[in-house]
């Protein structure tokens, strides 16, 4: 499989090929909506809280950075970060697990994963050229979508084995994505939810992590009480992510750094050759531990988060009852695809408030 390949042939222009997939996702229907597609906090909730929108723009900006100081492309790494959470459900990660329990108790053996389905929409959902369905991406994008996060052995790559072996690591800048995404939502959620008041630094300031990011914005003369100390906090811990990723990926980087992107050569059986020291990779599973414990699993978030999951049900039930519910796109898709599938696909497209809007039509009454 080369990287710069696509599914379909295309005249290039004067742009390289993974710039033209770069613009391509970020003039598509799919990432505009992620503007209204939770993160952690209902996009309602107020206007500082990130969604998918503004992490996947962080996300990028951190793989770009890492990207160009291990001298990778930065461009691919850019795309595919950017990629990486078109397939996300409303209501964050709780949409997509309540999508693949419909699903799989309907019959359908997939079920839905959001990386299949960001896969999905860049080949197939998405709808921008007569020839073909998708935006007609790179192969080395498509990969990097598709297995940016490890294990790679998931079901719903079985199918797609032939091109993008599972038994193989995706790119280096692939690899890069998997950690920048580390580093930006471990980083922001702590963000967001001191800013929700829901975690305070006295829940964290006693973790090893922490505890050295406290000291350097300490050592910046900010005291803990003071309202920049917050975003001095945040931006001190992605600095020192940073750093430490750099600085432990050069030698790996460098021993297999090619001209070409590297894409399913090194065997998934060796080492991931990029990733944090060991001290700093065990303390940020610590810390995202207690995250899990005090954040998101904290009162008011798992009301709203089961509220969206009430409203995926309730969606997915009344559309799998009658037909008529759905647009005249959707139904003119049962012809073409599994039933169960297209109406999936559907409620996975939707923006948390369009998701809602869409169920007190339904029911008559608000979630």
């Amino acid at each position: 499989m080369r990287p710069y390949q696509r599914f379909h042939p295309f005249n290039e222009d004067f742009r390289d090929p993974y710039s033209r997939d770069r613009d391509r996702v970020i003039h598509c229907s799919s990432f505009r909506r992620l503007e209204y597609k939770t993160q952690v906090f209902l996009n309602h909730e107020g206007d500082y809280f990130r969604t998918r929108l503004t992490h996947s723009l962080e996300v990028s900006q951190i793989a770009r950075t890492l990207a160009r100081m291990l001298q990778l492309n930065e461009t691919l790494a850019e795309v595919i970060a950017l990629s990486h959470d078109l397939g996300h459900t409303p209501f964050g990660h709780v949409g997509g697990d309540e999508l693949d329990r419909l699903l799989k108790a309907d019959g359908h053996p997939l079920g839905f994963e959001h990386n299949f389905q960001s896969f999905r929409v860049l080949t197939k959902l998405e709808k921008r050229y007569k020839d073909f369905d998708g935006l007609n991406l790179t192969f080395a994008t498509l990969e990097g979508v598709l297995k940016h996060s490890f294990p790679y052995e998931k079901p719903f790559l079985q199918e797609l084995d032939v091109r993008f072996a599972l038994h193989k690591h995706p790119s280096l800048e692939a690899m890069v994505v998997d950690h920048a995404d580390e580093i930006a939502y471990t980083s922001h959620d702590i963000d967001d939810g001191i800013k929700y008041g829901l975690i305070s630094f006295e829940d964290l300031l006693d973790d090893p992590l922490c505890q050295r990011v406290d000291e350097a914005v300490q050592e910046e003369g900010i005291a803990r009480c003071e309202k920049l100390y917050r975003h001095r906090f945040v931006a001190g811990l992605i600095k020192l992510l940073v750093e430490d990723f750099i600085q432990h990926s050069r030698s790996g980087a460098a021993r297999y750094r090619g001209e070409e992107p590297l894409v399913a050569t090194l065997d998934a059986t060796e080492p991931i050759p990029l990733g944090f020291s060991q001290e700093t990779e065990k303390a940020l599973k610590v810390l995202k531990k207690r995250l899990f414990q005090k954040l998101y699993k904290h009162e008011k978030i798992a009301r709203k988060m089961y509220a969206g999951k009430q409203c995926i049900k309730g969606l997915y039930h009344a559309f799998r009852e009658d037909i008529d519910l759905l647009p005249p796109y959707q139904k003119s898709l049962f012809s073409q695809r599994n039933e169960v599938r297209v109406i999936a696909d559907y409620i996975a497209s939707m923006t948390d408030r369009y998701a809602m809007k869409s169920y007190h039509e339904i029911y008559g009454y608000a979630i």
